[in-house]
């Protein structure tokens, strides 16, 4: 941990002035500093490591200061006009913010000389960068600063112009920071090569300090920096440090994608978040999330509040978006990784990261963001988005609690960067070959760079990239004598204006009219894709495109109007090697306790919440997804477990899915690999595509094999070649070599000072290509065998890119070996229907789409998907429906109908068996054989004449043969032929069966069908249910059996509209005029509905009853509650509302309020003011009494009685034998009416001696804990029966104490698994599950065949029927029974809020009105 250290010792040797303001400022010396100061006082080069927030940046520039401090002392107040100090940040934003960091060190140290009589000390510091003005660079040149701050794009700029070189040459300290961030790509190599560079200039040794979060293997972080054979001081603080991290899952099940509705419910939980926090700082995976996520916060939160940040926005948005959330006016900020560095953003409370990182090091900096102060607690919250993600984020947890770290990868040597290097270097001085490599060898990188590379590279430098156009496209002159080299005219020009390594995307730029602001910049297809009048969104502003130019795209604001197109593409880099293990170890570890266990989670569950410390709601989805996942597959896929399952989709091709749970990188060579080796062996192109844990093949018709095989289709041996080959094919070779041949100047971003076009760019690539690789971009028709990859640099650099930086190549041939030694264990399945885990792949990212179906029913594949029953059950779900083959074999099976289809029959079945013919048959046989078209041969068979030459090689016979159908077979052919024509007409069969009609020997059959099976024509496997060996069925028949089988529930309805399903809900709950009840004998089915459901005392009789019932009268309720089968009572987690009329009661039957009551907390009597105490006291102690005997017993006056009862009441712990009770309490005393006076409407309100006896609500003993299953099935029935068909958007007006619908939903699906009740989609246009009662199920058929008829229908605002703002659009009604909602053919019309009237629809404007007033 980086704790204070004493600052006495820390602050030894340094100039008092210096020591005196950091005391003043700091309140003690960390760590770090302690241990680095004294090393780079000793002008040691020193690499630091220590996590973010620990104060890296002044550790390593307080001793650089002093040491200036010290310099300008003795050389009486002023320090030379040279260049001391060179800072290099891999961020333009960070050189702003270091400048400021310096500026109060600076300031506060010439104060404390001032205050000693010591001359002040001027310390000039600059920043150079792309961004720095040309007006800053010239004054530079004039007078040089003592610190130059710059990034590593802009030092390379300098170090290739003489003025720079001559600014840099005195260079005597380089400070590199957050140096892990380029370490790991070709930016490091460059600046490696820079740094050396630099070193070459400068007389003496550069003290080179390093800043880097921890890093692992930290030793070649150290050697990264300081080059070959210098060492190098390790200051490691350890990264460990107390953080507060979680996982937010939403309150309703993840699926494969996550809906609009579910976003909804993230964007409420982050604003509530935000809200709770000072400042929140959202990290999202993509531009286009983050611009989503800034839309709808702003919403939320308001405008002002909320900004967004990443690299598409211009630099002067963002530099105000820092500002901003440094001044505390930010509540949010929405960034992409372009905020993980060390940016200081000032003080952030919470970091939320929507969707796992991908990286285990990307996700420690990001939350490091928060708590960024020294010894601040860093908090972090990750919020699932799918149920993969949610498998990755606990990996993620994981591996932090273990202290694990991504393994940083340094390029070796790569040639493009080497390249544009020798062109900067040469052309700015000469040099000797064996010197220059020398100083090449020095730099890490390329500390194993072998001779034969750098003279191909000089070759290839000096004679130009491509033949044809001679020595033009060459940079260097070559001297073969003397071994020097120089420079060419215009090369100084061409490295210093197209430098750097950061791929040209080709982005347009975005301007606001009329000012032509510049304020972002967009993707190219995206700008190429898009018309003028479209709108999209840029920070959290809308713009409108008014057109697109070249390399310009001007739009206006569009006054907030909601985007039109999408924006971006996706963009995410793939998962890192160290969380994917920890995937598949989490994975691998799980599978071990659920097999251990069959069908009880709860070991599983105690490991998650235990030892990973997941809260229960996620532990919970994590082990439902993979318990079930388990249960299809048979395992879960691990380090040393893999898993492949092959399903027919809807157009009959079949998908094969190999589930990997090693990253995209080693997934995608695997991939490749297997589709080139499909493409050879079936001669057919097919599609593939690799997530981060699975591969998916979509296979055509064509393609049948054992499944097995298909993992020893590669071997280790060849797989590597295959690899290459099939690269060559794929899209990654020609973007990489665009980007390699860029770098190494081939194709130069400017020339004649402007920019090349990309357009053009990409045309010059292709030329490039043509001449380097002729093969590459041949016609394919002239390519015989394999092509012959040339001998050149750019060329064996790039395959080199697309083999071990886009994907693995290495890892992956370790796999393939570890599974040729039988290390890993390989599980293929035929499945009837995708697993879970298959889901996933193949609804969850668009590439991976197999179908055009549009995304609204693509959510539905994920509920019909779902036939993998409840976790704990184990019963098998691979068998086939029964029905669904005898269907499927009634269907093949001829039905002739007459002589020609009798033919017919005849010629698609080849030949029919004597045991196959009916009577009726055998009539239309006997005319064919008349009219000379059918044979019945010797042994039985009937044939028809045009087939017979194909039996005779079977059956040998003398029947004469038809002209024309006369060429002989051979046996082999004639038996493939037959039986092809055989297997059409049957479903699933055993050989046996096959070979008994034919009565030919098994032997010969079995050859047949290996070759029918090669050709993709049948299947072999144990289809039908309970047969125990092999079968064989026709492909297409058997496409048509699984599909039969997965329609089989599902083809009982087609979803109705959401105005549908409202006027099916004013039928079931007996609101519409046809349906309403009437008299008394109806209430106790309507009471039924409303079982559990929360509403205001005065709306029950007013409302809530009278609406459903026409002649309702309010003594019918307290009947039944005094026949003792109804209770009311009020149940909550709150304390009483203060007014007793608007408190919520529920009306219960007696049998299930104990059942009810246990799902809210009871409340604490001791909470309870004296005088209720009392009141409490003696109904414990006496039973029910009545209310005189109540006021004789508590010693109470009646109003005094009446307050204590209304707060008992409120409170939940008391209620009356009748209804009647507990109006007399809510209405005023002068209001009630004595027995006799009973005249006019309205409900009766009786005085309090109506009321019945009082006494304590039963309670069941047990707390309120977890919820039992018969409560939850009860709960879940309930609602069934109050609304018919539930989804959770249905829910919202439910009471907050019920289960929430995650756990409802698994007893939902354990009622459909037993029948009660059916799953599927009943009402469109919602995400999520439906489930319906049976009975509702022809009620909903038949309310969307009813006409419109324009009925108006009206309820109360606490009515469970107010559904508009949370099922139906529209802004929420509150539950008040004073607000009305009237509704025309199930369409919100008017509603009344708070006595004001709005009018929505703008038909029969009156009757709507008066519904809205008649009570």
């Amino acid at each position: 941990m980086n704790l204070p250290e004493s600052t006495d010792k820390g602050l030894h040797g340094f100039h008092p002035a210096v020591s005196t303001w950091f005391r003043s400022t700091f309140p003690s010396v960390t760590n770090a500093q302690a241990q680095a100061w004294p090393l780079i006082r000793q002008r040691r080069s020193t690499l630091i490591a220590a996590p973010t927030g620990s104060g890296k940046t002044l550790t390593a520039f307080l001793a650089v200061l002093d040491d200036l401090v010290h310099q300008g002392l003795a050389n009486g107040g002023e320090l030379p006009d040279q260049t001391l100090v060179v800072y290099v940040s891999p961020l333009k934003a960070l050189s702003n913010d270091i400048q400021i960091n310096l500026q109060n060190p600076l300031a506060g140290i010439t104060e404390h000389l001032e205050k000693r009589g010591l001359p002040p000390l001027v310390i000039r510091t600059a920043v150079r960068t792309g961004d720095t003005p040309q007006k800053d660079r010239a004054q530079m040149r004039k007078r040089a600063p003592h610190i130059l701050v710059t990034t590593p794009e802009s030092l390379y700029v300098l170090l290739g112009s003489d003025s720079g070189r001559h600014m840099l040459a005195s260079t005597r300290t380089v400070i590199v920071d957050e140096i892990h961030a380029i370490a790991a790509g070709k930016r490091g190599s460059h600046l490696a090569l820079s740094l050396e560079r630099l070193q070459g200039l400068c007389a003496e040794p550069l003290t080179r300090i390093g800043l880097s979060a921890t890093q692992k293997p930290i030793e070649a972080v150290a050697r990264f920096l300081v080059g070959t054979e210098r060492d190098c001081a390790i200051v490691d603080i350890g990264h460990a440090r107390p953080r507060d991290l979680a996982i937010e899952v939403p309150p309703v099940p993840l699926s494969a994608v996550m809906a609009n509705d579910v976003w909804e419910l993230v964007y409420d939980r982050l604003a509530q978040l935000a809200r709770e926090h000072r400042t929140t700082l959202v990290f999202v995976n993509t531009r286009r999330l983050a611009e989503r996520l800034a839309r709808h916060l702003s919403e939320r939160l308001g405008k002002t509040a909320v900004a967004a940040h990443h690299g598409s926005l211009a630099k002067e948005m963002r530099l105000d978006a820092e500002q901003r959330l440094k001044a505390g006016e930010l509540q949010v900020l929405i960034a992409t990784a372009s905020l993980e560095l060390g940016i200081d953003i000032g003080e952030v409370d919470l970091v939320c990261q929507i969707g796992s990182p991908g990286s285990i090091n990307g996700f420690l900096q990001r939350v490091g963001r928060s708590g960024h102060q020294v010894g601040g607690t860093p908090k972090g919250r990750l919020f699932a988005t799918t149920r993969d993600d949610l498998i990755e984020c606990a990996a993620l947890l994981d591996c932090v609690r273990r202290g694990e770290l991504d393994t940083l990868h340094i390029p070796v040597a790569p040639l493009d960067v080497l390249a544009q290097q020798i062109i900067a270097e040469v052309s700015a001085q000469e040099w000797p070959e064996q010197a220059l490599l020398a100083l090449i060898h020095r730099a890490a990188p390329y500390a194993e760079l072998d001779e034969r590379h750098y003279q191909a590279l000089l070759q290839m430098l000096s004679e130009g990239y491509n033949g044809r156009q001679g020595m033009r496209s060459a940079y260097l002159h070559r001297d073969a004598v003397a071994h020097t080299l120089r420079g060419r005219r215009g090369a100084r020009l061409t490295a210093v204006t197209s430098g750097g390594t950061i791929p040209d995307n080709a982005d347009y730029s975005v301007l606001l009219e009329p000012q032509s602001l510049n304020i972002g910049s967009v993707n190219e297809d995206f700008a190429v894709e898009s018309i003028a009048g479209d709108i999209f969104q840029l920070g959290n502003t809308s713009y409108r495109i008014l057109r697109v130019e070249a390399g310009k795209v001007r739009v206006e604001d569009a006054q907030g109007q909601p985007p039109t197109i999408p924006f971006w593409l996706g963009e995410a880099p793939g998962r890192s090697n160290e969380l994917s293990v920890a995937v598949a170890r989490l994975q691998g570890q799980l599978d071990s306790l659920l097999g251990a266990t069959p069908g009880d989670l709860q070991p599983a569950l105690d490991w998650l919440t235990g030892t990973l410390g997941l809260n229960v709601a996620s532990a919970d989805q994590l082990l439902d997804y993979l318990a079930r996942s388990r249960q299809a597959l048979s395992a879960l896929p691990s380090q040393d477990t893999l898993i492949m399952e092959r399903f027919f989709d809807t157009s009959g091709g079949t998908q094969l899915i190999i589930h990997t749970p090693f990253g995209s990188r080693i997934n995608r060579a695997w991939g490749l690999a297997l589709r080139k080796r499909f493409c050879r062996t079936f001669n057919f192109e097919l599609q593939a595509a690799a997530s981060e844990n699975a591969i998916v093949l979509s296979l055509s018709t064509s393609h049948s094999f054992a499944l097995d095989e298909v993992w020893r289709y590669l071997n280790s041996n060849s797989a590597e070649h295959i690899l290459i080959q099939a690269v060559l094919d794929a899209p990654l070779f020609g973007v990489r070599w665009r980007w390699n041949a860029g770098v190494a100047l081939a194709l130069p971003r400017y020339t004649g000072g402007r920019k090349v076009a990309p357009q053009i760019q990409r045309m010059k690539s292709e030329d490039l290509i043509a001449s380097v690789f002729p093969d590459q971009i041949a016609c394919l028709e002239n390519l015989a065998g394999e092509r012959e990859i040339p001998h050149h640099p750019l060329v064996e650099q790039t395959l080199d890119d697309c083999l071990h930086e886009a994907m693995d190549s290495d890892a992956w041939l370790a796999l393939l070996r570890r599974m040729e030694r039988g290390d890993v264990r390989l599980i293929s399945r035929d499945l009837p229907a995708p697993s879970p885990m298959a889901a996933e792949i193949l609804s969850a990212k668009p590439y991976t789409f197999l179908d055009d179906a549009p995304l609204e029913e693509r959510r539905t594949q994920a509920v019909l998907n779902r036939r993998w029953s409840d976790p704990q059950s184990t019963d098998d779900l691979g068998a086939l429906d029964a029905d669904a083959i005898a269907g499927v074999r009634e269907e093949a099976w001829p039905a002739p109908n007459g002589l020609d289809e009798m033919h017919e029959a005849l010629m698609s079945l080849a030949c029919i068996a004597a045991g196959e013919v009916t009577p009726q048959w055998a009539q239309w046989l006997q005319a064919l054989r008349k009219a000379g078209r059918a044979y019945q041969l010797p042994n039985g068979m009937w044939v028809a004449v045009e087939r017979l030459n194909c039996l005779q090689a079977l059956y040998p016979n003398d029947l004469p043969l038809l002209p024309g159908f006369d060429e002989p077979w051979s046996f082999d052919d004639a038996l493939v032929e037959v039986l092809r024509a055989r297997l059409s007409g049957f479903g699933p069969l055993t050989l046996v069966e096959i070979a008994a009609p034919l009565a030919l020997p098994v032997v010969a059959l079995t050859q047949a069908l290996a070759r029918l099976e090669q050709e993709g024509y049948v299947l072999r496997g144990h289809f039908s249910p309970g047969v125990g060996e092999e079968q064989w069925c026709e492909r297409h028949l058997l496409a048509r059996i699984h599909r039969y089988t997965v329609k089989r529930l599902r083809r009982e309805i087609e979803p109705v509209a959401l105005q549908d399903f409202m006027r099916f809900l004013f039928d079931w709950q007996h609101l519409s005029d046809s349906t309403r009840g009437q008299g008394s004998a109806v209430l106790p089915q309507i009471v039924g509905q409303f079982e559990g459901y929360a509403a205001a005392t005065s709306a029950w009789d007013t409302d809530l009853l009278s609406a459903r019932i026409k002649d309702y009268s309010s003594t019918w309720l307290d009947d039944l509650c005094r026949s003792g089968k109804l209770v009311w009572t009020r149940l909550s987690n709150k304390a009483g509302a203060t007014a007793l009329r608007s408190t919520p009661v529920v009306l219960l039957p007696r049998s299930q309020v104990a059942l009810w009551s246990g799902l809210t907390e009871p409340t604490d009597s001791t909470t309870l003011s004296p005088k209720t105490q009392k009141v409490y006291l003696a109904l414990r102690e006496h039973g029910a009494l009545f209310f005189d005997e109540l006021v004789h017993e508590a010693h109470l006056l009646r109003s005094e009685l009446e307050t204590a009862l209304q707060e008992l009441v409120g409170a939940g712990l008391v209620n009356a034998d009748s209804f009647a009770g507990l109006r007399a309490l809510t209405t005023p005393a002068s209001k009630r009416q004595a027995r006799s006076s009973r005249r006019g409407r309205g409900a009766f309100v009786g005085g309090m001696d109506d009321a019945g006896r009082w006494a304590l609500v039963r309670r069941s003993a047990a707390a309120a804990g977890a919820h039992t299953a018969e409560t939850l099935e009860h709960v879940a029935m309930t609602l069934l029966r109050r609304y018919g068909v539930v989804f959770w958007r249905l829910l919202e007006r439910e009471a907050d104490w019920l289960p929430n619908w995650r756990e409802l939903l698994r007893t939902f699906h354990r009622l459909e698994a037993r029948g009660e009740i059916r799953g599927g989609r009943f009402v469109s246009g919602l995400a999520g599950e439906q489930f319906a009662l049976p009975e509702a199920i022809p009620l909903l058929r038949e309310v969307r065949r009813r006409p419109h008829d324009g009925s108006l229908i009206a309820v109360c605002g606490a009515d469970p029927l107010n559904l508009v703002g949370t099922l139906l659009p529209g802004a929420k009604v509150p539950a008040v029974s004073g607000n009305r909602v009237v509704y025309r053919d199930g369409v919100p019309a008017a509603v009344m809020v708070g006595g004001k009237q709005q009018v929505l629809l703008e038909v029969d404007q009156q009757a709507v009105q008066q519904k809205l007033i008649r009570r």
